[in-house]
């Protein structure tokens, strides 16, 4: 059992880091492109701060998701915990911000000024599902949602810069 689970825990990080290297996919050109001389809120951090709070959260995300998957099979006063739609939850919102990234730094090139707008709206939309996530999440693993606390402060930070991007660039 110890295997199975340390293959999941495994598969929750392969899995999100799949979705920053589909988004650094997108970034990669274009962070250096029109991204570098685009107008930016003056709290922007600087680009090389990024990568290391992406993989920060991505692994704590993946934690806090192995850990709700564990208690699948935990019983409380003989009533099976259902994980499924908190677990369903956390795969809308990593599926939300697998599409954020590229359409604001891909679609950009493209289509100019509406890719922020509609990346906005994305990034809205992460900010609304991460806190279903950590709701459902309380309810089978407290910690599990308290894991997913600076995620959300780092998207709720990141709605910021996207929304100044979006009005300072129009």
């Amino acid at each position: 059992m110890k295997i199975r689970s340390a293959l999941v825990l495994g598969a929750f990080i392969a899995i999100s880091f799949a979705v920053a290297a589909f988004g650094g996919i997108a970034t990669a050109e274009n962070v250096d492109g029109w991204y570098a001389t685009a107008n930016k809120a003056a709290w922007n951090p600087p680009n090389f701060l990024f990568g290391p709070v992406w993989t920060l959260l991505y692994t704590l995300m993946s934690v806090a998701a192995w850990l709700v998957w564990r208690e699948r099979a935990r019983v409380n006063v003989n009533v099976n915990v259902n994980v499924k739609p908190a677990l369903v939850m956390y795969v809308v919102q990593l599926a939300i911000n697998a599409v954020w990234t590229p359409v604001f730094f891909g679609l950009y090139p493209f289509i100019g000024a509406p890719a922020l707008w509609i990346a906005l709206a994305l990034i809205l939309a992460i900010d609304v599902t991460v806190l279903l996530t950590m709701l459902r999440f309380w309810k089978v693993r407290r910690v599990s949602a308290w894991l997913l606390v600076p995620y959300w402060a780092w998207v709720l930070f990141a709605t910021t810069l996207n929304a100044a991007l979006a009005i300072l660039n129009r």
